[in-house]
């Protein structure tokens, strides 16, 4: 045996059914098959913490821990300890004492961290105990943005949280044998602000579970109005896809609709906010609230949309549409970090006066559309299964660092 793995991670890493999850889940899944797995992570919820038994299946120990979400307690921290805010809010004495008794009782070899506010669990290691670091994206940037967009107070935070988180992200990475980033592009950033080599930080792209996310699969399906069919899925209590779906709702929908006057636009994913929630008020806006399988609305749409302003690395959402065959038009932010050719597998659409365009000629040809969906599903085979993006893990975790871009080729 080549030693046991302790695996932590900011939310718990089951069931795979948003985008933080879906690369920790797949990663748990694949560390299992390569050795004994201790995870260590916090439940945001109730519904969180009943996962548990079954995420215990995969595991050969783990510490759930309910998160205190309490933003001003964690925030007064943080400016009181020059912290910052984002590894405040995910700190819990509780969880130091259990990864201090895993390292002390188990034969751990490897350390794996899953984004940049678990790092500070991680204590000096013993020799021979690799740490790898997957940061997933490059955290401190995504605050830069918000902190250049704004004004205010918030905007002062939002620069303060991308200076100190940075500082904290560039400290982690010089301690750990290995950085992960969610794509070589994200990678290539932070190579750049960090100044560590290839050999250090690397991509490791996101995949899509092709099996489950297949247009042929069985799946209830989603009754539709009349006309053409909009789409955007994800969690609807962040930030970016908050933007998002307020741009297109309030921009690029109603040109759409001076075209095609029928077209509805459908906003789906778990916990909208009260901003998403007034947008049903719109002409043809739809906000569904949690669906029980995404799958049915992804194969409903006539186009699925990824119109994000801010975005850091691979969209998961982008890759499941595609893996369902529907045809796709993103914006650039969204498409960044994704290997996929604008006009040959997705749309790339700049602003909202483009992605009506786009999405209209789109509804106006629907051969053209067809084609789009099936191209991009060819692509998600052959380059996003999680068994080639995942295919060098062991030799991370227990053999030597790469030197080369990990993606999977």
């Amino acid at each position: 045996m080549t030693g046991e793995i302790l695996f932590l991670c900011h939310r718990i890493p089951f069931p795979p059914d948003r985008g933080d999850k879906i690369r920790s889940y797949h990663l748990l899944e694949r560390m299992a098959q390569i050795a004994p797995v201790h995870v260590g992570c916090f439940a945001d919820d109730d519904r969180d913490i009943g996962f548990a038994p079954d995420m215990a299946k995969m595991t050969a120990s783990q510490c759930v821990l309910m998160r205190d979400r309490s933003r001003a307690v964690a925030g007064l921290k943080g400016l009181a300890t020059g912290q910052s805010l984002l590894v405040s809010l995910f700190d819990h004495p509780g969880l130091h004492r259990w990864v201090a008794k895993v390292l002390a009782e188990r034969p751990v070899k490897a350390v794996v961290t899953y984004s940049a506010q678990m790092a500070h669990f991680v204590p000096v290691l013993p020799d021979g105990v690799r740490f790898v670091m997957d940061f997933v994206d490059f955290d401190s940037a995504k605050y830069a943005a918000y902190g250049a967009q704004g004004s205010g107070p918030m905007a002062w935070i939002n620069r303060r949280e991308a200076r100190l988180l940075f500082d904290f992200e560039r400290k982690v990475a010089e301690r750990a044998d290995l950085c992960a980033f969610v794509s070589e592009a994200e990678a290539a950033l932070f190579r750049q602000a960090s100044g560590l080599g290839p050999d250090r930080i690397v991509g490791i792209d996101n995949g899509v579970a092709l099996d489950y996310f297949d247009p042929a699969a069985d799946f209830p399906s989603v009754e539709r109005r009349g006309g053409p069919l909009l789409v955007f899925t994800g969690q609807m209590d962040y930030r970016p896809n908050i933007e998002a779906v307020e741009s297109f709702a309030r921009e690029t929908l109603p040109a759409i609709r001076d075209k095609c006057p029928e077209a509805t636009f459908a906003i789906v994913g778990r916990n909208p906010t009260r901003p998403v929630q007034a947008l049903a008020a719109l002409p043809g806006v739809i906000v569904t609230g949690a669906v029980p399988d995404v799958r049915g609305w992804l194969a409903a749409a006539d186009v699925v949309v990824a119109p994000l302003r801010i975005a850091r690395g691979i969209q998961n959402k982008v890759l499941e549409a595609m893996a369902m065959a529907r045809p796709v038009v993103v914006s650039p932010q969204a498409a960044e970090g994704i290997d996929a050719l604008d006009e040959e597998h997705l749309l790339i659409a700049a602003d909202p006066a483009q992605e009506a365009a786009k999405i209209v000629a789109l509804l106006s040809d629907r051969d053209r559309a067809e084609r789009l969906g099936r191209v991009a599903r060819m692509r998600m085979e052959e380059r996003y299964r999680w068994s080639a993006t995942l295919a060098k893990l062991p030799d991370m975790l227990f053999g030597s660092p790469p030197t080369v871009d990990m993606r999977a080729a």
